[in-house]
């Protein structure tokens, strides 16, 4: 994928409500991405449901870690139907900038739909775009912060991706990253199976997405512990690395400071 510049520009604000995001080349799993595309209508509904809305806590803890600011130009990573997206750009306000990227076609357009359907003068600050996390579509030290939500799990070379985080943020600043936490503790990881088995797979079923949430415990499974993401991002060059556990050690949110 080649390195691009961006910005809002006249063009971008005329484009139909339908597709308003900027579309580049990605690659990455397909089957990941398809998975992610069928998923897109009740993603929200789902994420709702089965957190019993705690998901917006979380999301906003980890805006919070990230120390957007006014005027700041900020990146959402795999940003999904947009929940950090929109977050962001209330931190950022209307004199900042927030760009959400996904490799989701149809998350992506959900994401515009709803900047379509809401009025904030800060929303009017976000571009949505097509892309791949592992190489991302901006310039070196373009961003004062970055988030990822629920993405880092589902990227096949987490490496790169980590790196791709850092190349883009600028020195000093900070990306929050979000995720199902891997516990170390054995009764913490028979219960989030437990609740995958019982509770998530269960509900998806009736909206006839059994087999598109089967695949979060394996992908948990695969999935880093918290020592082992602060050690990638080590790796990745960051100077700082923090991983907090939360939500009786369910969730995580990794922390990391260039």
């Amino acid at each position: 994928m080649a390195s691009l510049q961006f910005g809002l520009s006249s063009s971008f604000a005329s484009l139909p409500t339908a597709s308003r995001f900027r579309r580049v080349s990605v690659r990455c799993s397909g089957d990941r991405q398809v998975l992610f595309n069928r998923i897109a209508p009740v993603y929200d509904n789902l994420n709702d449901l089965l957190s019993l809305g705690q998901h917006r806590v979380w999301k906003r803890m980890a805006i919070s870690w990230t120390g957007a600011k006014e005027k700041d130009t900020v990146l959402d990573i795999c940003c999904g139907s947009g929940d950090l997206t929109f977050l962001l750009s209330e931190k950022v306000g209307p004199t900042g900038k927030v760009i959400g990227v996904d490799f989701s076609k149809e998350q992506l357009n959900v994401a515009s739909s709803r900047q379509n359907s809401r009025w904030r003068a800060c929303y009017e600050s976000i571009e949505f775009v097509e892309g791949d996390a592992t190489d991302l579509p901006f310039s070196n030290c373009q961003f004062d912060a970055i988030t990822m939500g629920y993405g880092l799990r589902n990227v096949v070379d987490k490496k790169k991706a980590m790196q791709e985080m850092f190349r883009v943020l600028k020195p000093g600043g900070k990306a929050s990253i979000l995720d199902f936490n891997k516990s170390t503790k054995p009764f913490v990881a028979s219960f989030q199976e437990w609740m995958i088995d019982n509770v998530v797979v269960p509900v998806a079923t009736g909206y006839g997405l059994a087999e598109e949430y089967e695949y979060l415990k394996n992908s948990i499974r695969e999935f880093l512990t918290g020592k082992e993401l602060e050690e990638l991002a080590i790796q990745a060059g960051f100077s700082m690395a923090s991983h907090y556990e939360f939500s009786g050690g369910l969730m995580g949110n990794l922390v990391v400071t260039r």
